[in-house]
């Protein structure tokens, strides 16, 4: 049995974007907001259609910055965005564990 590439294609950026979103400031927004609500259906609702019209601009403009941008450089770019934001976290956190001792 063979899966098709856009299976594939599926499966892959579900599991990333799943992956990427546990434990961020989204997820811990939401959080927040359900801790201070009665009503959590209204905010899953709100934080899950902001998360499908952020992911489609972010599809939407990706398909179009391809067609001008190689895609290496694209992922080259990205890379080194979470390069950065890796070593501000680890920085900060370093800091931050510095001061409490």
């Amino acid at each position: 049995m063979t899966i098709s590439p856009e299976l594939l294609l599926l499966a892959s950026t579900f599991s990333t974007v799943f992956l990427a979103e546990l434990g961020d400031k989204t997820q811990l927004a939401t959080v927040a907001i359900s801790g201070t609500s009665n009503r959590p259906l209204y905010v899953f609702l709100g934080s899950a259609s902001a998360l499908v019209l952020a992911s489609f601009l972010g599809a939407l403009l990706g398909g179009g910055l391809a067609e001008v941008v190689p895609a290496q450089l694209l992922q080259l770019a990205a890379a080194i965005g979470f390069l950065v934001i890796g070593g501000r976290l680890v920085i900060n956190a370093l800091a931050t564990k510095q001061e409490q001792s």
